[in-house]
């Protein structure tokens, strides 16, 4: 979809993975509502088996979101960003996890670099000086070390790579040949964006990070993988398959 002659019509599309976020998805889906754009909300549940099915066939009933996809299965987050990406219709897309790391209302900021025609996408940095929850020293050595790598292999200047406020136009994002199912999302977006020499920006953003017992994922089985990913994504040409 081209970008729009009058800037009032862009729409932004919001991709909301959710896998297991009963405690906190519908207040972040009423964190999206209340950003003053026109936001199309597309949510994929990847397979969840707590009360997040029902929590978004309720707000897809009442009008909050826009778009329910059901994943058969937990198929990683990945996958579930494919299925958005599919589904979105807007303009411009965002990756909005549901667990209130990140705060919707910095869309506006992060949409200024491509509102004012200078970028293809925009990553929202939380190590470029935005306020932030202090947490686990040893992920941000490891999300440094995995963007230093990363940065040798596109030749970009990024500070955080493995961000999830990555927000791209959408004819660019459905343009690029994504195959990765779960983690590795983050990695093989930006060198697909890289390969494909997109103008790339970095915002500021603040960032209030969960810990394990709030109902964070992430752990150091997904470090190793995200290492594996960059070498893959960087020094090999892309190939259908699981991610």
């Amino acid at each position: 979809m081209s970008m729009p002659a009058d800037w009032n019509d862009l729409v932004l599309t919001a991709i909301v993975p959710v896998f297991n976020e009963e405690a906190t998805l519908e207040t972040a889906v009423g964190r999206i509502r209340d950003v003053p754009l026109n936001i199309e909300i597309v949510a994929v549940n990847d397979g969840s088996t707590d009360a997040s099915k029902d929590i978004l066939d309720r707000l897809l009933k009442a009008g909050r979101i826009q778009r329910v996809i059901h994943q058969p299965s937990n198929l990683g987050k990945g996958a579930a960003v494919r299925a958005g990406i599919q589904a979105a219709t807007g303009h411009v897309i965002v990756i909005q996890d549901a667990d209130l790391e990140y705060d919707p209302g910095e869309f506006p900021i992060l949409l200024d670099p491509i509102r004012s025609g200078v970028a293809d996408a925009v990553f929202g940095s939380r190590f470029h000086g935005g306020p932030r929850r202090v947490l686990f020293f040893w992920h941000s050595v490891g999300n440094r070390f995995l963007t230093l790598l990363s940065n040798m292999l596109t030749d970009l200047t990024l500070s955080d790579m493995e961000t999830c406020y990555k927000m791209v136009r959408a004819d660019f994002l459905k343009s690029l040949p994504l195959v990765s199912r779960r983690f590795g999302i983050e990695v093989e977006l930006t060198a697909r964006l890289a390969k494909a020499g997109a103008r790339i920006w970095e915002i500021p953003i603040s960032y209030s990070g969960r810990t394990y017992e709030e109902g964070k994922k992430i752990d150091w089985r997904d470090g190793v993988a995200a290492l594996w990913h960059v070498l893959r994504f960087n020094l090999f040409p892309p190939k259908r398959g699981k991610g």
